[in-house]
């Protein structure tokens, strides 16, 4: 029987440093890692998408296109080269028509991307079914990522004495997140051409068993590859990975050891060791992997000021470096209680492992209320910007009830910020006696009206009405959409702000940083041109300057500036006063240089043609002999 493959999708230039770094490596750094990347061997490297394209702009003042190219240029095809794509929001934060979807898959195909990783927030089929036809039709790979997320927990009734004395129990509401409900969301996709499917855990809240169980129906119900994505947040990640891989997931999305675990994803050394005592062929270059971690080190150091962690990891290489016994013993006990469905077991071993490399711990409170990391960091900073953190435990607690309201939708990117902002409006509303929902953002009006897409139960007409004014639900449309100008700069000769279509792209899709950032570019490209010219002009003096003997003599200057129409005289002329030594026009009149006396012409500084300003020199002479 041939040994069981597993291939990894390296995160760590993408989703690793977004979820660590704040997606704040420049392009120097990027640069310094690709060389030891070529021949790492990973099946996938995410590079691109995501916040990528909103967060180079803004944060680094770089092109989010030539970080795709160089990344492409320096691998070669080696690896197949991946982004992450909100479907129809793209990598904004609003639907697009698809002209825009259009233009940036071609655009990011065309420079060297080969997979893209497709999901919708409200997991609606709609808004990914495009997305997956044009890459598939330009090229590309269609990867169909369904959002894990959990039914909301129910806050206890009170059923009263009377109530328990009749026997009465809380009514448990029907649960809409099953396996099942994953894998047709999986059946749908790949029915559409996905030519991968990600079960995509944005949150980390996969825990071990249920990994198990998704993952192992995944395989059994799809024919294409099953990915599996996950963080560690709350303390599953590690543990879920491991039993994703024990069920058959063909590949494994990881991080490089300093830009994993906490709120990224595993790192593939920790899971290489398990690979190895399952008797699993990790394919992937663990020698160039240590190369690429040596370096990895000081990039992270250079990124301190937004680590979201602080503590490092202690050094490890799984190649050389040998375990303590008690260590290896955890790794072994983690397989054991996951063969053996012991969950609480399995998580401890992991945790154990995660303490002794100094990995961050699980993240409680995430962990508790169900939430994406952001998210909850989103609604804390929402909270002592309106100085309200007192707020933060009533606004996590009315979560759920903002899931419901609104269809019980997911919570991911851009779906988790506008339930999370939602909470915290209607924590505030209660804290001043206002009904629920007397505020309520733009973004959660236009998710009820429907224009965010369908959500996984219907929201209820009078709730609806509630919010947008009216019961019918509206779906986005393509038709509202407008274009974003592209004016031209007219101080610098009415050149575009967005010198070609990558540049328009960007525009449209976020006009609000592309702005600022290609205004950036045109000053530094005319300034640059300013430059260039005063530099050949200060040259070409400088040339002329050198054809000429020293003046010693007495200069004719021209009164004003002009052009010269013709020179009468050469050196060793001898003129008498009045004649013409040279015509240059000047306010659109012929003018004549006549000699003031009797002179012998020493030197020419001009040409016929040359445009002269104001006191240029014009002749140099001396008294005739």
């Amino acid at each position: 029987m041939a040994q069981k493959k597993l291939q990894i999708r390296d995160l760590t230039l993408r989703d690793g440093q977004q979820s660590l770094f704040a997606t704040r490596m420049p392009q120097k750094d990027i640069d310094r890692l690709l060389p030891f990347y070529e021949n790492a061997g990973f099946y996938i490297m995410e590079v691109w998408g995501g916040a990528v394209p909103d967060s180079v702009m803004r944060y680094l003042d770089e092109s989010p296109w030539e970080r795709l190219r160089s990344v492409s240029r320096v691998m070669k095809g080696k690896s197949l080269l991946s982004a992450l794509s909100r479907g129809r929001n793209l990598f904004g934060y609003k639907p697009y028509p698809t002209e825009v979807l259009e233009g940036f898959y071609k655009e990011a195909i065309a420079n060297g991307l080969n997979v893209m990783r497709i999901f919708d927030a409200l997991n609606d089929i709609n808004n990914v079914k495009e997305s997956i036809k044009l890459i598939n039709d330009l090229g590309g790979i269609a990867d169909g990522a369904v959002c894990y997320t959990v039914d909301p927990k129910v806050e206890p009734q009170k059923i009263g004495f009377f109530g328990r004395l009749l026997g009465k129990k809380q009514e448990e509401p029907e649960k809409i997140f099953t396996d099942e409900y994953f894998v047709n969301k999986a059946k749908e996709m790949e029915r559409l051409g996905a030519k991968i499917i990600t079960l995509k855990d944005m949150a980390g809240l996969v825990n071990p068993l249920r990994a198990a169980s998704i993952i192992s129906k995944l395989k059994a119900n799809v024919k294409v590859p099953v990915d599996f994505h996950t963080h560690c947040t709350p303390g599953y990640g590690l543990a879920s990975a491991v039993m994703a891989i024990m069920n058959g997931v063909d590949i494994l999305d990881t991080n490089i050891w300093w830009f994993g675990g906490g709120s990224a994803a595993p790192a593939i050394e920790l899971i290489y060791i398990f690979c190895h005592k399952l008797g699993v062929e990790l394919e992937a270059d663990m020698t160039a992997v240590a190369k690429i971690r040596t370096e990895l080190k000081e990039v992270r150091k250079s990124l301190s000021n937004f680590d979201l962690a602080k503590s490092f990891p202690n050094d490890f290489d799984p190649l050389t470096d040998k375990l303590p016994a008690e260590i290896d013993a955890q790794f072994d006990r983690a397989i054991e209680c996951g063969r053996a469905g012991d969950e609480e077991g399995m998580l401890e071993a992991c945790h154990a492992i995660e303490a002794y490399f100094n990995f961050p711990k699980p993240n409680e409170l995430v962990k508790n209320a169900e939430v994406p990391g952001g998210m909850y960091s989103n609604m804390v900073a929402q909270l002592k910007t309106l100085k309200a953190e007192d707020l933060l435990d009533d606004a996590m607690r009315l979560i759920p009830k903002v899931r419901r309201d609104a269809g019980l939708i997911p919570l991911v990117t851009p779906t988790s910020q506008i339930v999370g902002s939602q909470a915290v409006n209607l924590a505030i509303d209660r804290r001043k006696g206002n009904p629920d929902y007397t505020t309520k953002s733009n973004e959660f009006i236009a998710l009820v009206k429907g224009e965010y897409g369908k959500t996984p139960v219907p929201v209820d007409p009078a709730f609806r009405e509630l919010i947008t004014g009216s019961p019918e639900e509206r779906d986005y449309d393509v038709s509202s959409y407008k274009k974003p100008a592209n004016p031209k700069i007219a101080e610098y000769d009415n050149v575009p702000l967005a010198a070609n279509r990558e540049e328009e792209l960007l525009l449209e899709l976020l006009p609000n940083v592309a702005n600022p950032f290609l205004r950036r570019r045109r000053d530094a490209e005319y300034a640059a041109k300013a430059a260039a010219i005063a530099a050949a002009k200060a040259a070409e003096e400088e040339a002329r300057r050198a054809r000429f003997e020293p003046i010693t003599g007495e200069v004719y200057h021209a009164p004003m500036g002009g052009k010269i129409i013709s020179v009468n005289v050469k050196k060793g002329d001898h003129l008498k006063k009045g004649e013409i030594m040279l015509v240059y026009e000047a306010m659109k009149m012929e003018n004549d240089v006549e000699a003031e006396k009797e002179v012998t012409i020493k030197q020419v500084f001009v040409e016929p043609g040359e445009i002269v300003g104001t006191d240029a020199p014009l002749v140099e002479f001396e008294d005739k002999k």
